[in-house]
């Protein structure tokens, strides 16, 4: 995957007038970030660090991303409604792992009442890298699967216009027009306005549990305006705004500020430090109603790195996909190794084999929002520190994925201009919704790819590591 602009990133004098038009590009489109001095004001923004040019993706691993994301959503409803299969994966994490225990006891807690949710709505996305081969050929091998708040689809349907503005500059029109047309936020909003539709009530509003400080905010905003182009009203609201003015009618409806709620939209709540005492108490509540959760409390499970390692075992995905051997063999060939650290022979021979070679393996806790698995001499010390402790069952143990770096220009706000040797993650955002047993919407409906430096092991765009990026299909 050679980068294709060599010669374009070796004119210093060049790249500088043309990061500058990019920089006023995406500052005209919107690919906007609040500021990290104001993150709860919009007074002052900045553009979010992107790529000055696009970079490159072989078409084949391209569509075959997409061409799985339908087996993603179905793989992931499944485990969600697979309340046995939660229960005995999760059971040696939640020994150890504060966090995924709580999520858990809520699951079981709804279980127990009886799910007053009769539609289920699931806006996912699925990551991946390029690995490379000893031969030389590249292959697609999955990173993760976010099923709660899984971002930047508003600002991945902005990007576009900004490659084709700086390939338009240098006279590249045929390159320009190969950039792909992408509007993941407006798939992502169809998925809702689809929920809120089946959930039918017409004056019901869409609920978007928010955080105080979001510098991410135009992201968010991007579906709120797709919704409100349709006439469905959100309000952003935080967890504390709902354990003072949330509450349940006998049926279980759920009313905000009097406000009847079709759809909760969760784009907070991933993350330990995202929760209170009441906030805890706030987020039983909104599961415990019968509005439709994205996602409800079974999905977020889903989407653990546990679950994520026993779906890669021999025959897990065979039992909760039944006769559909096709969809099996197209998931199973983007998996990459993955190794349970629970207490045991098999735990131990993961933690050896990782000892011995790390540079070949990621250990990774069940946490969301980037930035927490360990590499390296790091991981060593940890798998060190944990080889003897019931904790150890609280991670996972991942094959390193190999990308062939290539060299791109990283734009960020108040850095100059840096020529740097990157490796790209790309995302694929996918979108279901159920009522009841029948899966009445299942599809793909746009892409994210983000870029960063080589020397950074860990960490996505809001963790302030890669950047914006397009693919250029190649």
């Amino acid at each position: 995957m050679a980068t294709g602009w060599g010669s374009l990133l070796q004119d210093e004098q060049q790249l500088e007038e043309l990061a500058r038009q990019a920089v006023d590009r995406a500052l005209a489109e919107g690919v906007l970030l609040r500021t990290s001095q104001a993150p709860s004001s919009s007074d002052v923004v900045s553009y979010a660090p992107f790529t000055l040019f696009p970079s490159r993706v072989p078409s084949a691993l391209l569509e075959q991303a997409y061409a799985v994301q339908a087996d993603f959503n179905l793989l992931v409803d499944a485990v969600s409604q697979n309340a046995v299969f939660l229960e005995r994966t999760l059971s040696s994490t939640i020994k150890r792992d504060n966090f995924t225990a709580r999520l858990f006891d809520i699951h079981k807690q709804v279980l127990k009442e009886g799910i007053a949710q009769t539609v289920f709505l699931g806006l996912n996305r699925s990551d991946y890298m390029f690995q490379c081969n000893p031969d030389g050929s590249t292959a697609l091998k999955q990173i993760e699967i976010n099923t709660i708040s899984a971002s930047f689809g508003g600002l991945a349907s902005r990007t576009p216009a900004v490659h084709r503005h700086v390939l338009s500059v240098l006279g590249k029109t045929k390159e320009a027009a190969k950039i792909l047309s992408n509007n993941p936020s407006k798939g992502l909003a169809m998925g809702i306005a689809k929920a809120w539709e089946l959930y039918g009530s017409a004056n019901a509003q869409v609920l978007l549990i928010a955080q105080e400080k979001e510098r991410n905010i135009f992201d968010q905003r991007a579906i709120e305006n797709e919704l409100l182009a349709r006439n469905i009203h959100v309000i952003r609201r935080r967890f504390e705004d709902v354990s003072e003015k949330g509450s349940l009618d006998q049926d279980r409806r759920l009313f905000m500020d009097g406000q009847e709620i079709a759809v909760v939209y969760f784009r907070d709540g991933y993350m330990p430090s995202h929760y209170s005492l009441q906030n805890w108490e706030a987020r039983l509540l909104l599961e415990r109603s019968c509005a439709v959760k994205c996602p409800d409390i079974a999905t977020q499970l889903a989407g653990t790195k546990k679950v994520q390692q026993e779906l890669s075992r021999v025959g897990v995905l065979e039992s909760l996909l039944p006769g559909q051997p096709e969809a099996v063999a197209r998931l199973r060939a983007t998996f990459a190794g993955l190794y349970s650290l629970d207490l045991g022979e098999e735990g131990d021979q993961a933690i050896t084999k990782a000892i011995a070679a790390p540079s070949s393996f990621v250990l990774k806790p069940q946490r969301e929002g980037g930035g927490n698995n360990l590499y390296g001499e790091e991981m060593v010390q940890s798998l060190e520190r944990l080889k003897d402790s019931e904790e150890r069952a609280s991670y996972i143990l991942m094959e390193k994925i190999e990308p062939e770096p290539f060299k791109n220009c990283l734009l960020r706000p108040g850095s100059p201009a840096r020529v740097v040797q990157c490796i790209s993650e790309l995302g694929i955002f996918g979108v279901y919704v159920r009522e009841g047993k029948t899966l009445v919407m299942n599809k793909h409906v746009g892409h994210l790819l983000r870029t960063k430096a080589i020397e950074h092991a860990d960490g996505g765009v809001a963790a302030g590591v890669a950047v914006l990026d397009n693919p250029y299909p190649v």
